[in-house]
Formats: structure tokens, sequence, C-alpha cells
């Protein structure tokens, strides 16, 4: 099989890997090598399904011993298999970063033969990046559960970020649809991974040349919709990992239905779900919120049409209205339509004088929504809509159907370039 073909096969494989993400690690230039990293990421290539990405998304094989159920390089499905070996892929690599297609790798696997034979094939592949190409660039490496402690640390060392997959929500449904897989063989380098990142961090600060570890922290990927977990498991389990694992992100992927299976949902999830999901996710990673607040007792699931953060404010109503030039920081960040920028600059711009609603507009405060939950000097936007609104009338105004805002969707490549 050509390289072409090849490359065909398994960056179509890949593509249900979420690693839409901003690299987390600033890194210049140095002599001798090839390539920078930068913290914030840049988005330039785009995917077939519209989305923009900036790393080369690629299977290091789709060859699996694993059968599971929900999965397209599965053991039983007749897919076309393909393998590149680790030189190969450091040249493909080495290629688009030279054409400024890619700003990273993104390299993942299935399991041939066992999990330390395939971890081998990921260290060889990059250590030959590392050393040999002189690779200075971000890459995010899949660590692969069940592998030697020993090869995870060597992977480590040559990874900006790792990523064990969680895969399932719970371990009822990993015994359902991925029987050979277990939750102990997941969360075992999850753990492994976040006491090497702590190890390193007390080395560095002692000894500024010691080797680094996935200096850009470790995450992972939960298939959503395929099994019948609550949002509000979800969102539980993610704060659960944060706090106890350390990980950085969460990523949620809306299940694909690629498989036919009598277990499996024969539709996709709407990916609005996903996407609401991401909100609630962002407001317990950054907004101070806690999962048991995002959540009311009656309701396991998201709104669809009312995004976390408005919905809460709904249910809390007697939090506001909030004074806008007295207001804390933390409070702040609880009103809809106010984030961690205008936050900020709220508080900066109450050191010169009080603010009223022309200064939100240009401040970047989207007054569409905060405008029901906010004082400026004790004056209401709008004293008629303010005294006789009640909270059905609220989660009218506030519905995305009812914002302008299109229903979100992934766009298809033609549509965007229509």
């Amino acid at each position: 099989m050509d390289l072409e073909s090849k490359l065909q096969i398994l960056t179509e494989g890949a593509k249900y890997d979420v690693a839409c993400t901003s690299s987390g690690v600033n890194r210049g230039t140095k002599a001798g090598m090839t390539g920078t990293a930068k913290a914030c990421g840049i988005c330039h290539t785009v995917t077939s399904d519209g989305r923009c990405v900036s790393l080369l998304k690629i299977l290091l094989t789709n060859a699996c011993m694993y059968d599971c159920q929900y999965c397209v390089n599965r053991r039983s499905n007749p897919t076309p298999r393909a393998t590149l070996t680790p030189n190969e892929i450091a040249d493909l690599t080495m290629n688009f970063y030279r054409r400024n297609y890619i700003e990273g790798l993104f390299l993942s696997s299935g399991i041939i033969k066992n999990p330390d034979y395939t971890m081998e094939l990921l260290i060889e592949t990059l250590h030959l990046l590392r050393t040999t190409y002189r690779f200075n660039g971000y890459i995010h490496a899949k660590a692969i559960p069940g592998a030697d402690e020993a090869l995870i640390t060597a992977l480590g060392h040559l990874a900006d970020r790792m990523s064990v997959n969680l895969e399932l929500p719970s371990e009822t449904s990993l015994i359902t649809y991925a029987p050979e897989k277990s939750k102990t063989s997941i969360i075992a380098p999850m753990k492994y991974v976040k006491q090497k990142i702590t190890q390193t961090k007390e080395e560095l600060s002692l000894y500024r040349h010691a080797q680094r570890f996935v200096p850009a922290g470790q995450s992972t990927q939960m298939i959503i919709g395929a099994t019948p977990e609550s949002d509000s498991k979800i969102i539980h389990l993610s704060q659960g990992l944060y706090k106890q694992m350390g990980l950085k992100r969460v990523f949620y992927s809306a299940y694909i239905p690629v498989n036919t299976s009598s277990n499996l949902p024969t539709t996709a999830p709407a990916l609005t779900r996903e996407h609401r999901l991401y909100q609630a996710d962002w407001l317990i990673r950054t907004y101070g919120f806690n999962a048991d607040e995002i959540f009311a007792s009656e309701n396991e699931n998201l709104s669809l049409h009312l995004d976390p953060k408005c919905h809460w404010a709904l249910r809390n109503l007697g939090e506001f209205p909030v004074e806008i030039n007295q207001a804390s920081y933390r409070t702040l960040l609880r009103v809809p339509g106010i984030g961690q920028t205008s936050a900020s600059r709220i508080m900066a711009a109450r050191r010169a004088g009080r603010l009223d609603f022309v200064h939100l507009k240009k401040i970047g405060v989207v007054l569409k929504r905060a405008k029901y939950f906010i004082l400026c000097s004790g004056k209401p936007f709008d004293a008629f809509e303010r005294f006789n609104f009640n909270q059905d009338l609220l989660e009218m105004r506030l519905s995305d159907k009812n914002m302008g805002q299109a229903p979100y969707s992934q766009l298809a490549l033609t549509d965007m370039m229509g």
C-alpha cells in the first residue's frame, strides 16, 4: 500500500479523537532544531467536516486487538487496515510543518499485539522527531492503557501533552460495550501521569534543567450519547477527574453511529448536547461553579435551548440584580453575558469612575443577556422590563432561539466555502 493510501485511511480513523485545543506550552526556538510551540495554539487547517485544527491528527495504525462496539476501528469491522512506520510519520510531520500546514502532531493508535508493543512504536516515532529530525514543535500523544509505567515515562519525556481516553462515562457501560477493557486499566495510567507531573514540578523547582514530563498536562475524552448516562453524571465525573487527576481538559465527543449493534443507538445525539456539556465544563474549570449548582434536582440533563449559566441564573433569581459598580469579581462571573475578560475589565474600569450601560457595551459585556441581571448605580437597563419579568418570560427571552443565534452545528467544508 502506498503512503497516500495509508494517510487517507489513518487520518480518517483519527477524526473521532478530539484534540482541538491550545497546546498549553510556550517554547521558543532552539539552536539546531525546527519549530516552536505557543500556548495559545493556532487554528489554520480545516478538516473535511469544517473544524479548524492546527495538528496533524493521525493514527499509527487502525488495526486493533480490541472489539469495542462503538469504535470504527474495532477488530470485527471489515475496515481497510493500514500501518505507518515511525519513519513515515516523522517524515510526514516534518513535510507538513515546513509547508506551514500544521503546528504540531496528534498521534494515536489502535492496539497491535499488546499495549507495550504499541507504546514502543509511539516512543520510537517521537524519539525520531525530537532527535533525528530535531522537531521542537507541539506533540500530543495517546498513552495506551495497560502499558508498562517505564514506557509511559519514556513517552511523557518526549510529548508535550498526553491523554488516556476514559471513553465511556461509567464502568457499567465500559463492561457492556468494551468488555476487554477495564476502568482500572484506564485510571491507572492517569494516576501515574499525575504523579510524574507532580514529581517533575518538584524536581524543576530544585534544578531547572531537570527533564520535563508532559509540560502541557494530560487530558481525556468521553463519548456522549452512545450510553444512557445523564449530563449530571458526566459533569460530576469530569469534576472529579479535574480534582483527583489534575486533568487539563475533558473532551466530549458526540457519538457517531459508525457500527451496527443492538446495544447502540441508530442515530447520533444532537450536537447541541455536546456543546452544552462543554459550556458546563467551562463553568466548573474557570468560573468557580460546582457541578451540584449547575443541575437542578428535578433535571439530570442540561437544557438544549438555554445555556447552563443562564439556566442557573433563572433558578437563582434571588442572587440578582447585581450592582455592577460594587460586585466582586466572582459575583460578576456568575452574571450571564459577563465572561472572564469583561469581568476583569469591569474591575479595572471601576477604579476610574462609575460605569453605566454604555461603558459595559464598550467593555464587551453581552447586554442581550446581562441586562436582565444587573444594575448600574442602582438603575436597571429597562425599568419596565426589569420589574415585570418572571422566570418563564426570562427563559423565553434568553432562549437561543430568541437570541438571534442559529442552532449549534458543525459546518461542512462546502458550507464554509460557499
